[in-house]
């Protein structure tokens, strides 16, 4: 009798899949929406295993605290503002406020969610065009989206941005680096597996695997490679 796959384990609410959020520092996002122009200090640097980015922990005037993503060329003690248009890192402005060609992060997907997009390491998105109706935005993906004019974000590069240049070296780091997130590691393919655990497993070298089309009225769980392509193989000139 067969095993359950990789793909039907996850989504049953097992240890394997959660998030460790016990361990993280805490949500980082843009503090409670006002109307006042206010400024704020930056009271320490943090480090966070759900985050690839260090936080910034800021203590504004208004007697508000929260947790901001860190950009790069920002240090313990600098002032910040929220809603002052002043063009330097780790400011939280509004789309509309913020001129064309500024690199921006933490970026609001709707107006009050705390922010969406350009998080990771390294990230910074870009104001591409405004008007008054949507503000267009150029993505760490190159892919471009327009935005309400009232989403905030912040000025400024993600920090860390050499974090991936650094290699592994060994498995056993990768295993704790990835069992900080629980990630499921190491990923092994299904032709790597024996025939109990994968429909694709076997120990004969002379069976190199099954073809990768799942068949068409799979249930859900079943779906065990490519799921209706359009073609396989090599792609010879």
């Amino acid at each position: 009798m067969g095993k359950n796959l990789i793909q039907q384990a996850r989504g049953r609410g097992g240890p394997t899949y959660r998030a460790p959020s016990f361990n993280y520092v805490g949500a980082a996002k843009h503090r409670k929406e006002i109307k006042d122009k206010v400024k704020g200090i930056v009271k320490e640097l943090l480090h966070c295993p759900g985050h690839s980015a260090p936080l910034a922990r800021i203590a504004y005037e208004d007697g508000e605290s929260c947790l901001l993503i860190a950009p790069e060329g920002i240090k313990q003690g600098d002032s910040v503002s929220y809603n002052i248009e002043e063009i330097s890192p780790a400011n939280t402005l509004h789309l509309k406020d913020i001129p064309e060609g500024t690199l921006i992060y933490n970026v609001e997907s709707v107006p009050g969610d705390g922010g969406k997009f350009a998080r990771a390491s390294g990230t910074f998105a870009k104001i591409l065009a405004k008007s008054s109706q949507r503000i267009v935005i150029q993505l760490p993906s190159k892919k471009q989206k327009d935005f309400n004019p009232s989403c905030r974000a912040n000025i400024g590069i993600v920090a860390a941005g050499g974090r991936p240049d650094k290699p592994f070296l060994k498995a056993g780091v990768r295993h704790f680096r990835m069992k900080a997130k629980n990630k499921l590691y190491p990923s092994i393919s299904g032709t790597s597996q024996n025939a109990v655990d994968h429909p694709f497993g076997t120990s004969r070298s002379s069976k190199k695997g099954h073809p990768t089309i799942a068949p068409k009225n799979a249930p859900p769980g079943k779906n065990v490679g490519k799921i209706r392509p359009s073609r396989t193989g090599w792609r010879r000139k």
